[in-house]
């Protein structure tokens, strides 16, 4: 656990030496008890302390008790609580991670031992094992060494997920290379879209050839107005509603359709166009055109951090983006 896996670039020191910036290594664990993951993770987070790294802990609580009696409560080691981190809306995981990534010192990593949260529903899990491939892109340039552990009773499409995704598999007797790493590019385009039963049934707005987008935002203002939901959840999603119809617009072809449902702890909104949509199986997971957010390509970033769900879809008609939000 203690080799230094070789995909770094090279930068200069002021003198013109040579160091190396470490960039984002992705390896896998799967484990029958926490003790058993303990074994591992704790050397793994304990010979990074002692070589400079940084040590992060987000797994689940009875996890985070063991692994942190592991580590003897070094004071160095951040723990995150998992539910904040691995909440429904991927945004957050990767921005916190991202962060933590720009504080590690030069030639330095963040070592992390990670457990996703893969949630209660399809829906949810398709998002987080999306999430487990998009990283492997997300952070290409990140100085992050992610431990990704797999509990062996997590179902099995979780499990395949773990084996798919992560170029690495570590054991108690070392770290190799995983041979069924799939390219994440590929990977994405696999997961089918999480069905939506709303979408069968009447829409309680439906709008078609949009093209008083003005009339057609007060027009979903004015339901949602109504839905007994919390407000600030309500409003993200106005917000989403109006960025996606926008970028239909904008970014799409005519005409442009919207159908709105509403259900007890449920919204779901769907935006179709006659165009082709993002043909980049990433798009969303960050801005498209990087930290200049002045050069816009917001759309798709700012709908997964105001909504659970977004769904992106093309068939012959065109291409869709379906925005859905819970609650309970």
């Amino acid at each position: 656990m203690g080799v230094r896996p070789r995909n770094s670039t090279e930068q200069r020191e002021d003198d013109g030496t040579a160091r190396h910036a470490p960039a984002f290594v992705h390896d896998a664990l799967i484990y029958d008890s926490p003790e058993d993951l303990a074994t591992v993770a704790a050397p793994f987070l304990l010979e990074g302390l002692a070589a400079g790294d940084g040590a992060v802990i987000a797994v689940g609580p009875e996890v985070t008790e063991v692994l942190c009696d592991a580590v003897g409560h070094d004071p160095l080691v951040l723990v995150l609580e998992r539910h904040a981190l691995y909440r429904a809306r991927t945004p957050t995981a990767i921005t916190t991670f991202r962060a933590l990534g720009e504080q590690a010192g030069a030639g330095r990593r963040v070592r992390v031992v990670g457990e996703v949260d893969f949630g209660t529903t399809t829906a949810d899990r398709t998002e987080w094992q999306r999430y487990e491939a998009v990283i492997n892109s997300a952070f290409a340039a990140s100085p992050i060494w992610g431990l990704c552990v797999f509990n062996t009773a997590l179902p099995d499409a979780v499990l395949a997920t773990a084996r798919d995704t992560h170029p690495h598999l570590v054991t108690a007797t070392g770290r190799a290379t995983n041979p069924g790493f799939v390219d994440p590019a590929t990977y994405l385009t696999t997961l089918p879209v999480p069905d939506e039963p709303l979408e069968r049934t009447p829409p309680a707005l439906a709008a078609d050839d949009v093209d008083d987008f003005i009339g057609l935002r007060r027009a979903v203002r004015a339901l949602l107005t109504g839905v007994d939901g919390p407000p600030d959840l309500v409003q993200d999603f106005l917000l989403a509603v109006d960025e996606m119809t926008s970028n239909g617009a904008r970014h799409g072809r005519r005409p442009v359709s919207l159908r709105l449902w509403t259900a007890p702890g449920t919204l779901v909104c769907t935006i179709r166009d006659a165009g082709t949509g993002p043909t980049d199986p990433f798009a969303g997971y960050g801005p498209a055109h990087g930290e200049d957010l002045s050069a816009g390509g917001m759309g798709l970033w700012l709908a997964r951090q105001l909504c659970d769900h977004v769904a992106l879809r093309r068939d012959e008609h065109g291409a869709s983006v379906r925005l859905s939000t819970h609650w309970s």
